[in-house]
């Protein structure tokens, strides 16, 4: 099935082309200039379809296709516990998070820790997450994108990684939020259609042309072990997925300081329309989540049945499209694929440029700074995030399983951002001493436990660094009286609507039939 046909090649361009019409149309001016609300929070104004779709869209990139199928491929289904975790964790975030952000009415998770804390934790932190997005998020997207450019269409590295940053770069530099938000509603209809193909096409070529269900039912009774979602301590993968500590420990800090702390996904969330709006559009991420194994990681288990050939486990995704998918379903997977890496790169790029325009430029470049300056500022931010992302990400090219990779390197920041949230939500002795304690105490603490413990998953490391984040602001707590920015909690804040409940309990519902199954 090689190479890519004419048809193959219609129908990504056609999709490529759809994307830049989208993207430059809703950012158009309208005859007056866009505000920072207007570039960096879409005015305020995006629905829960919107919200939900782009926070998949931003989330699934080739760190899921590539990386994860990778991971599905040398682990097996357990590695789905991402997904499943972070399903469950967006009700969390939309309960008990969302309602504290708006209330505060801020653009950037910096300027909620100078709303609790003060400036030199927004300050601290702002620093942290633009080093993370730019040298561990948006580096490794460009690198895995560029990989299934180079296995697929067999481009030149370089070459792809560039395609990928231009792409991306047209129309989320210039548009701005609401330009990657509704873009992103087109690419997650790419995304989920293309990937949910994918994976019935290679079932259906794995049980010889037998079906989808005959083709996963041949797969259960040849690769039995691939199938486990809590591995076993004598299991060589163990120091992944450290058995039940899985779905009751580090996983949790991982996805609640992702999806609730993480300004390149709650971004969506901050331009909602209202709460129950933000809320709806977190509900519905979540039960596209549980959707997503499906696309990203059977694919790597079908690979591993059919004794794929690879020299790593990350070119799993790309071998599956090359040998098996048909002229004009290729196509359509190919965009998928492309769609999920550059709603990814735009998303990073946008908040990347959010968090430099307005907590470090406005705050100690140019306070006085105009509204079209701001913009100017953060376009011009995008752009340089960008050049750099490019420069470096030729230079993972050794990375085993990328997925694994970006986990760990982003477990040093998030077990102390979670504590500095949670602790400041929730209890009102937390001090901006102990939020900037915690701030370096995640890296002290995570750096000495994997020199001096490394046979602790990393998962487990996350789990003991938060606790320890937490103590340490809890001993810098009781030393202070009640902070004079404590946070004022009272039940009606957390209140939901019937539709919400209804989906949140639908989720839960989900989630327990597929650990009780796949046990």
């Amino acid at each position: 099935m090689g190479a890519f046909s004419f048809l193959d090649y219609a129908i990504f361009v056609a999709y490529a082309c759809l994307i830049l019409f989208v993207g430059l149309f809703v950012s158009r001016n309208k005859g007056k200039d866009k505000t920072s609300q207007d570039y960096f929070l879409a005015s305020k104004s995006l629905a829960w379809w919107a919200i939900g779709s782009s926070i998949i869209a931003s989330n699934i990139s080739a760190e899921q296709f590539i990386g994860m199928s990778g991971s599905g491929f040398a682990i097996g289904l357990g590695i789905a516990s991402y997904e499943f975790v972070a399903a469950a964790s967006l009700i969390f975030v939309a309960v008990f998070f969302l309602p504290i952000y708006l209330r505060a009415n801020i653009y950037t998770m910096p300027q909620f820790l100078e709303f609790r804390y003060d400036k030199r934790v927004k300050t601290i932190m702002a620093f942290f997450w633009m080093l993370v997005f730019i040298f561990v998020n948006l580096t490794s997207i460009l690198y895995l994108g560029a990989l299934a450019l180079n296995k697929i269409m067999e481009i030149d590295m370089i070459w792809s990684i560039v395609a990928l940053a231009v792409f991306a770069g047209i129309y989320s530099i210039y548009g701005g939020l609401k330009a990657v938000a509704l873009t992103d509603f087109i690419q997650v209809i790419f995304l989920i259609g293309g990937g949910l193909l994918t994976t019935f096409v290679a079932l259906d070529a794995y049980a010889d042309g037998g079906g989808i269900v005959v083709g996963f039912e041949k797969l259960l009774a040849e690769v039995p072990e691939k199938f486990d979602m809590i591995l076993s301590k004598d299991d060589p993968n163990y120091k992944y997925l450290p058995g039940i500590g899985v779905i009751l420990g580090g996983m949790w800090v991982s996805a609640l300081y992702y999806f609730g702390c993480n300004q390149y996904i709650i971004q969506r969330a901050l331009a909602a329309k209202s709460l129950p709006e933000a809320q709806l559009g977190l509900v519905f991420a979540g039960l596209l989540k549980i959707l997503l194994p499906l696309i990203v990681v059977i694919p790597g288990i079908i690979a591993f049945a059919m004794h794929a050939p690879l020299e790593k486990p990350d070119q799993a995704y790309p071998w599956l499209m090359h040998n098996f998918i048909p002229t004009g379903v290729k196509g359509i997977a190919f965009a998928a694929l492309v769609a999920a890496i550059v709603s990814s790169l735009a998303s990073m790029v946008n908040s990347i440029s959010t968090i430099f325009t307005m907590d470090i430029y406005k705050e100690y470049i140019a306070k006085g700074a105009s509204e079209k300056r701001l913009v100017r500022v953060g376009r011009l931010c995008g752009m340089v995030s960008l050049v750099i992302a490019v420069v470096l990400a030729p230079l993972l090219g050794n990375l085993d399983q990328a997925f694994q990779f970006i986990q760990e390197f982003t477990g040093f920041v998030s077990p102390g951002a979670l504590a500095i949230f949670l602790v400041g939500f929730f209890w009102k002795r937390a001090n901006a001493a102990g939020a900037i304690a915690s701030a370096i105490g995640t890296f002290v603490f995570s750096l000495a436990m994997m020199l001096l413990m490394p046979d602790v998953s990393f998962l487990d490391r996350m789990g003991y660094v938060f606790i320890l984040c937490v103590l340490l602001m809890v001993v810098f707590g009781l030393k202070s009286p009640v902070s004079s920015k404590a946070i004022e909690i009272d039940r009606t804040l957390f209140r939901t609507t019937r539709l919400f409940k209804v989906l949140s309990l639908s989720i839960i519902g989900l989630l327990s039939c597929i650990y009780y199954i796949f046990w």
